[in-house]
């Protein structure tokens, strides 16, 4: 990572806290480790990060159901899934520091050059340079107890992933959705991983929100077309399917505005696949700090079924209305994080004007669309946006200018999320609003008064056009919705 990558994300991070999008929680106490707060915008963009998610996965299709399972779920889950004897990674820690690293991120170089010079691999943080210890592997799961007594048959787990409710709800979710494969359960949920090395900004937490989709379908290949699992051979392959929904991820945050050139998937070698998985993709983001996963979508096969229906001793298979046959579904997963999203959308919408881009301009030093040099815009997608417009009047002393201000806002807040602001000359609050990536600015003066209409300001051209009020609520559905 070069510099000005390192100062981009210090500046993100900055323009985060000094605008209300992400707070270090806790931080009146001295923090908690790699834990945040969504301020009152950061919340905004967030939760239409994950509006738009659901309305695309969900409300456009006909073939998807949504679920919201639970956090706290019965330990014998985590048993049939693997996490309590797989859900490891390798720690070593400093003897003198106490600090502790995964050893194959070590290995890879991820935390600087070790000293070795001894044999023996020592602390990479070079002010202690203490001696490591030998791995061992460390669970990611929390731990934590069910009831008024803390003994192990009341021990149980933070979710370390939103799948395994999907799972165990597949056999009532079927029932009364009245599905028929091939077809997905959709869900958005908090997760908890007791991560090693949490870091980078919110890319890597403790606690963070994913969204994913299992999508089951038939599990056959165009070799086994007539052993019974499918009768149409113009259905889909469980790898045929797995490319479509890497195709329809890796296409969504495009929508949305990232840059195709800041996208690109990674196939998974077979030796770092997960042990249930048959293919697995990653879409990569460019983030300042490199590339690195912003979701994963992998051929499950037919495991998480087949090991429910063991630990349980329920019959989980679906039922096949044309072969007459029971069989376990195969499952693709589109499984990406709600927190990695919002941050890849801040930093491809964050712009900070370049001295290079300005010309003189009656001795000022102004941008060819005005702006000055040091100006940051956020250039969100509209729906993305934590605040759709925003309602200026020109002068805050005149109660006129006010009230038909507020007589604005007062509608459009039935839409959307809409900003008001009086405060300091129109300029400044032009900039405090692009900061947090208002499309539009709306606003009111002396000539409002006389040919109701108001001047509206867009974010990226800066172009101003001038509506009538009685048309505004048309043009804006026409420009956001």
């Amino acid at each position: 990572m070069n510099k000005n990558d390192t100062n981009k994300m210090e500046k993100i991070v900055n323009l985060c806290k000094r605008r209300g999008f992400i707070f270090p929680s806790s931080e009146i106490y001295g923090g908690a480790g790699s834990v945040w707060d969504y301020g009152p915008v950061g919340v905004l963009l967030k939760n239409n990060v994950k509006a738009a998610w659901w309305r695309d996965m969900v409300q456009l299709r006909d073939d998807i159901v949504g679920l919201d399972s639970s956090i706290l779920m019965h330990p014998r889950v985590w048993e049939a899934s693997g996490h309590i004897t797989a859900f490891h990674d390798p720690l070593v820690e400093c003897k003198k520091c106490h600090k502790r690293y995964r050893e194959d991120y070590l290995l890879e170089g991820k935390y600087g050059e070790v000293d070795t010079k001894d044999g023996k691999p020592h602390c990479p943080d070079k002010k202690c340079n203490g001696e490591l210890t030998q791995s061992k592997q460390f669970n990611l799961m929390f731990k934590t107890f069910m009831g008024p007594v803390e003994d192990s048959a009341s021990t149980t787990y933070l979710r370390p992933e939103t799948a395994q409710g999907i799972f165990t709800d597949f056999k009532q979710v079927l029932e009364v959705s009245r599905k028929k494969l091939p077809f997905g359960i959709a869900q958005i949920g908090k997760v908890f991983r007791n991560e090693i090395t949490p870091g980078n900004f919110t890319f890597r937490t403790r606690e963070f929100e994913q969204m994913e989709i299992e999508w089951f379908c038939k599990p056959f290949t165009r070799s086994n077309t007539n052993k019974g699992t499918n009768t149409n051979k113009h259905e889909k392959t469980s790898d045929e399917w797995h490319k479509y929904w890497i195709k329809e991820r890796f296409d969504w945050y495009q929508k949305y505005g990232i840059k195709k050139e800041n996208l690109k998937l990674r196939k998974h070698s077979k030796d770092e696949l997960a042990h249930y998985a048959k293919a697995a993709t990653d879409v990569e983001y460019k983030f300042p700090f490199g590339w690195s996963e912003l979701e994963g979508i992998a051929n499950r096969q037919d495991f998480d079924l087949k090991q429910h229906e063991k630990y349980s001793g329920k019959d989980i298979k679906y039922f096949d209305q044309d072969s007459k046959k029971k069989f376990w579904p195969y499952v693709i997963e589109p499984s990406g994080g709600v927190d990695r999203a919002t941050l890849a959308f801040l930093v491809d919408a964050y712009e900070e004007i370049q001295n290079s881009e300005c010309r003189m301009q009656n001795d000022n030093s102004k941008s060819k669309n005005g702006r000055k040099p040091g100006e940051i815009v956020l250039h969100l997608h509209p729906k993305l946006a934590p605040y759709k417009v925003a309602i200026l009047p020109l002068v805050k002393k005149d109660k006129r200018l006010v009230k038909m201000a507020k007589e604005i806002y007062d509608e459009f807040k039935q839409f959307w999320f809409v900003a008001y602001d009086e405060v300091a000359s129109i300029g400044r609050r032009y900039r405090r609003q692009d900061e947090i990536g208002t499309p539009y600015c709306i606003t009111v003066d002396f000539d409002s008064l006389k040919d109701k209409a108001v001047t509206v300001r867009d974010r990226d051209t800066m172009k101003q056009d001038r509506i009538k009020i009685k048309e505004l609520a048309g043009y804006l559905m026409g420009e956001i919705c």
